[in-house]
């Protein structure tokens, strides 16, 4: 049965996020005329819209469809600006730069190199089913055959985002009786909750937010700063593209607080999803499994040999548990073997709680999902937030669950994810500190862990943005 309804609309309670890959309608926008009654809108059962006017007649309307350019996990809402810089960020782009090598003059060729995300890799497992190693062995046969000249894993310079976390944490931790917005530390590695916060909850909840660079922009500094003095370039003459599960990583990387300015380039030039590194495939008419697997490029990696580690801690990265490891033990003396989370309300919003004799001394919560963000910054928003650290994530299930991954073909979403999540937490981890190479980077390019230049490269800060009409308020 057709259902009928006014034509001022209110789009409200967007309670959670909407992967960009489903198919998203808004509703239809009805004119009001001067001096003129409002039209109505009739729902058919087929899902058409029709146009009521006083006179009785009829107009059919054409679904208003949202795409990335309009809507992504952070807001509801994009500026026309940063919709331009999502459009320069795709597999296109990637071949335009591939083609340009292929004509230019051997001066004015890039050095081309990608990072893909542990993230991204567990999905592409997934699908063609192979092991972690086997998958980046044969995408980096893959790339390769294109034209890219270096391909690394993210979950190296993810291990200076954990260890730039923990020291951050235990010194906002020691300065909270000075400082009352020192704590609770919130992640900063997600961009679409940083995007939401700063357009939403702007100078309310900037102090709190981490200042530590998420892992894709640490590679980028690495990339365009570390790397290229190895290779003896300017950071402009290399072309850097990451692979990640997340369509908001390309607003990330087109941060202006991520451009060089006198070189002129960004420390991330473009930003594929994994979905994208799968069209790329198809439009070679290759599949992953089909692949001859090529040596893994160990220059970023802990040992000097063909192997993929990770960290402990879940899919998003493991934040809580590193920084809760680490601050339990400087902070109190207190080792911990296990940690143990409590799930509250749904799985996606657990605690950790450090208790001695009685005493709470650490109390950390993960919140993925912008429902469970909401309710964490309203309850900050009134005093009553009882956590030190906060894991949080726009996607619901955290990254490996992200808008850029492959979707279900077959089973379920549920039984495609839990596939991933084993597919991820197959690889050896190690924790930050245990990772020689790192240690060394930070003596030899960095000066040191207290360095200026280390907290010049490793860190970051965040911009409250005017507030402007979004997803939550606007009127159709």
């Amino acid at each position: 049965m057709a259902s009928v309804f006014s034509g001022a609309l209110q789009l409200a309670d967007l309670d959670d996020y909407i992967a960009p890959s489903q198919e998203c309608v808004k509703p239809i926008k009805v004119e009001k005329k001067p001096g003129k009654a409002a039209a109505k809108i009739q729902i058919e059962d087929d899902g058409s819209y029709f146009q009521i006017n006083q006179d009785g007649g009829t107009k059919k309307l054409e679904k208003a469809k949202i795409t990335l350019n309009d809507c992504l996990a952070c807001s509801g809402c994009i500026t026309s600006a940063e919709s331009v810089l999502i459009t320069q960020q795709s597999h296109e782009e990637l071949y335009k730069a591939l083609s340009f090598n292929k004509t230019a003059a051997p001066s004015e060729q890039k050095l081309i190199v990608i990072s893909v995300s542990p993230q991204s890799r567990a999905s592409l497992a997934v699908r063609f089913k192979m092991n972690p190693l086997e998958t980046a062995k044969k995408l980096t046969a893959f790339l390769k055959n294109l034209g890219v000249h270096y391909v690394f894993d993210t979950t190296f310079s993810r291990n200076f985002s954990l260890l730039e976390s923990q020291r951050e944490f235990v010194k906002r931790f020691r300065r909270q009786t000075e400082d009352k917005r020192a704590l609770p530390m919130l992640a900063s590695a997600c961009p679409g909750w940083i995007c939401y916060a700063e357009k939403t909850h702007g100078s309310f909840i900037i102090p709190y937010i981490s200042t530590t660079k998420s892992p894709q922009q640490v590679m980028g500094s690495l990339i365009k700063g570390y790397f290229a003095e190895q290779q003896h370039l300017t950071p402009d003459q290399i072309y850097h593209v990451t692979v990640m599960p997340c369509y908001d990583k390309k607003l990330e990387a087109s941060r202006p607080d991520f451009f060089n300015q006198q070189h002129q380039t960004r420390e991330v030039d473009c930003v594929i999803t994994t979905g994208e590194v799968l069209k790329l495939m198809e439009q070679e008419g290759v599949s992953l499994s089909d692949v001859s697997a090529a040596p893994l490029d160990t220059m970023f990696s802990s040992t000097a040999e063909e192997e993929l580690l990770g960290h402990s801690g879940g899919g998003s990265g493991g934040y809580l548990e590193h920084i809760y490891r680490y601050a339990a033990k400087d902070l109190f003396g207190i080792e911990v073997a296990e940690v143990q989370y409590k799930p509250l309300k749904n799985k996606d919003f657990q605690e950790v709680t450090l208790e001695k004799d009685g005493v709470v001394l650490l109390q950390f919560a993960l919140a993925y999902g912008f429902r469970n963000i909401q309710n964490l910054v309203q309850k900050l928003k009134r005093g009553k937030s009882p956590y030190h650290y906060v894991e949080v994530m726009a996607c619901p299930s955290g990254c490996l669950n992200g808008g850029g991954q492959l979707r279900a073909e077959g089973e379920s979403s549920k039984e495609l994810l839990q596939q991933v999540e084993q597919s991820y937490e197959s690889v050896r981890t190690e924790t930050p500190e245990a990772n020689g190479s790192i240690q060394e980077l930070y003596e030899q390019w960095l000066g040191g862990t207290a360095s200026n230049k280390a907290g010049k490269i490793l860190h970051t800060e965040y911009h409250a943005v005017e507030k402007m009409s979004t997803g939550f308020n606007i009127k159709w």
